[in-house]
């Protein structure tokens, strides 16, 4: 049973290492992308105040071919104003543009972000980071399993003594135990993002999936067609006076003739960086059609609107910046190591004895 184990660890990571050390690195840049996206203004102090969002939120919507805003906030001073295919721009908070690309190629935020979450494939990356995922999770399992074997062996290295085989997979062994818990929480959480009946297993301790399934999923809501000039500010002063304590997070129009315009907030309280408390807002009229506190949902979904934010760091500060950092660059590490000793650094089989190759050939 433990060979059958063992051989199936080697080969998850001999095949799927390398992606999984790709998504770890691309992950932990992610962490820090505030700190270097280096536009003027990233670093301007929160004004969120209901008359300067609407002033700003009427001039950037106004721009020809905007679909949305994702609003500033506390960590990123720029406003980003969203076009098709990819394009873009970062504009200040009195709605001056900073910045504008016209594909997410231009900016390297966006096709990290974008590999990232969708191996620039779409959905159907998803379904291959999701799959990569839970082989990641079985891998760090059995990686524990495997090591209880040799626990009294065990020497903590940061980098393999040599680059040889037996090297690698001492150093493999052995940090691998030690950030599995870390992993552990990386790949959980970042999988229940992508595989949805993963999510509700997980979250099934703290609540009904079904009645968080049925939460978490947008109603249907009809409307008009989209009006010439969309009155923004009585959308943004209906919003603030449903959550006053809320955060203008992320303006979105319709994607198609009758569905409505949505307007995302976060609550103090919300984990989420972009929150999950939203309005729905008719296209033609700005009618308000409904609303949802995510601080009423079920249990259950609340746990889930949870795994974002642990992924990506968005709570916790530093302390908890530092630790996924850690966990990203173990993956790194591990993954690559790991498709390195299994592809290029395999024993070679051994020759026979020269007595024995002797006789073979009489």
């Amino acid at each position: 049973m433990m060979k059958l184990l063992d051989t199936l660890h080697r080969w998850t990571g001999g095949l799927i290492g390398l992606l999984l050390a790709l998504l770890g690195l691309s992950g932990t840049i992610l962490l820090y992308e505030h700190l270097w996206i280096g536009v003027p203004g990233t670093g301007d102090a929160l004004r969120g105040d209901l008359a300067t969002v609407a002033a700003t939120t009427e001039k950037l919507m106004a721009t020809p071919g905007a679909q949305g805003i994702i609003f500033a906030d506390e960590r990123f001073g720029l406003h980003q104003l969203r076009f098709g295919e990819g394009a873009g721009a970062y504009a200040s908070q009195s709605g001056e543009i900073a910045t504008r690309w016209p594909s997410q190629w231009e900016r390297p935020e966006l096709w990290i972000f974008d590999f990232h979450h969708h191996l620039f494939a779409g959905d159907s990356g998803e379904w291959v980071i999701g799959i990569a995922g839970l082989c990641g999770l079985f891998f760090v399992i059995s990686g524990v399993v495997l090591w209880w074997r040799t626990r009294r062996t065990f020497q903590l290295r940061l980098w393999p003594k040599r680059l040889s085989r037996p090297s690698i997979l001492m150093h493999h062994r052995d940090l691998g135990i030690v950030v599995a818990p870390l992993l552990l929480i990386s790949i959980v959480t970042g999988t229940m993002m992508i595989f949805r009946p993963f999510a509700m297993m997980m979250i099934a301790p703290f609540g009904s999936p079904a009645e968080a399934a049925k939460a978490i999923e947008p109603p249907k809501y009809k409307g008009g067609p989209l009006a010439t000039k969309p009155d923004y500010a009585a959308m943004l002063a209906e919003a603030r006076r449903r959550f006053p304590d809320a955060e203008f997070r992320i303006l979105s129009l319709p994607r198609k003739t009758g569905d409505p315009i949505s307007l995302r907030m976060r609550q103090q309280a919300e984990w989420l960086p972009n929150g999950r408390s939203t309005l729905w807002f008719d296209a033609a009229s700005g009618k308000l059609l409904g609303a949802r506190d995510a601080l009423a949902m079920p249990s259950g979904a609340q746990a889930f609107n949870k795994a974002f934010p642990i992924h990506a760091s968005k709570v916790g500060g530093w302390t908890w910046r530092i630790v996924m950092t850690i966990s990203g660059l173990a993956l790194t590490l591990l993954g690559s190591f790991a498709v390195w000793s299994f592809w290029f650094r395999r024993p070679k089989p051994a020759k026979p004895p020269a007595t024995t190759a002797a006789l073979a050939s009489v």
